[in-house]
């Protein structure tokens, strides 16, 4: 008979990252998670995007150098659960430090 596999301690789950996640819905959202092959997704910090001007050169502009000042961001939610998602983005630093800014002119 086989021995049993030797058991191995737990993997603590991974620190959440900044990510740009949209969805079947329109929505662009900024918040912290773990990236994710799922259709349903949980972002902490959570924003939406409403607008972004053309300067930033589209969704994957936002992950890689964040809203400008003429982007509309809401403010952050302490946390929401995404569902329908189309992509997930890692964002940059920079992008990040200027999602938490929350431009809204």
């Amino acid at each position: 008979m086989p021995k049993a596999p030797k058991k191995t301690a737990v993997q603590l789950t991974p620190k959440p990252i900044a990510l740009i996640v949209t969805t079947a819905h329109k929505g662009v959202f900024f918040g912290y998670g773990h990236l994710t092959t799922e259709k349903t997704i949980r972002l902490t910090q959570a924003q939406m995007c409403v607008y972004w001007s053309s300067d930033v050169h589209g969704i994957t502009g936002l992950a890689a150098h964040g809203p400008s000042k003429t982007c509309r961001i809401g403010p952050p939610a302490p946390a929401i659960t995404l569902h329908d998602i189309t992509s997930i983005m890692e964002a940059s630093a920079e992008a990040s430090t200027k999602w938490e800014a929350a431009p809204w002119s």
